[in-house]
């Protein structure tokens, strides 16, 4: 039977990523589809509504948004019990540390190839990008690092196809592919993860 999986992002610029990814990883029988809030305060202003809102069978949820400056367990936590408000307690909540570039920045090969660039992936060595979740502001970072030809949906949509699915320097990017395919390979449909 074919499963939904529901994502419920913070962002056009996450919606662009998994739009690139997630074809790589997903079944011919599963089908995303993408709410779309205006950032993180709408994300937890409406998410209890449209969780229970949700009427279609057979649907698994994700829940995805940036840490930015807050506490990731706090963000998490926050989220999870929004979840358990909505009576979806098999949602998975997954937080981007700090932002969703710091996905891109684990994986410079695939900016250089994504964005046309030259010289990039080399900069993978330098130890600030050996664990690009522990940066402060990522999307400055990979602007700095691309001279601002970086732009988060044009950038998002261009790198997200190329990035490597096994060797990303990036934990909350591995976090998030692992929880997408534990949905997926839930034999029995119920979404837990």
């Amino acid at each position: 039977m074919m499963k939904t999986i529901v994502f419920f992002l913070e962002e056009p610029s996450a919606k662009e990523m998994l739009e690139g990814l997630l074809p790589r990883i997903l079944p011919p029988d599963a089908t995303p589809r993408y709410i779309v809030f205006q950032g993180k305060q709408d994300l937890e202003k409406n998410l209890v509504k449209r969780l229970r809102g949700w009427l279609l069978p057979e649907s698994v949820f994700v829940v995805m948004r940036d840490q930015d400056a807050g506490d990731c367990f706090t963000v998490k936590k926050r989220l999870v019990d929004l979840c358990l408000q909505a009576g979806k307690e098999d949602t998975l909540v997954r937080v981007a540390c700090r932002e969703l570039e710091s996905f891109y920045l684990g994986d410079l090969q695939a900016v250089e190839k994504g964005l046309g660039l030259r010289g990039i992936a080399s900069e993978q060595r330098k130890s600030k990008f050996r664990n690009p979740d522990e940066l402060g502001n990522p999307s400055e970072e990979l602007s700095k690092l691309t001279h601002g030809i970086y732009q988060k949906k044009p950038g998002s949509r261009a790198i997200a196809p190329c990035l490597d699915l096994s060797a990303n320097k990036s934990h909350s990017f591995n976090v998030l592919l692992a929880g997408i395919k534990r949905l997926i390979d839930d034999k029995d449909h119920n979404g837990k993860a």
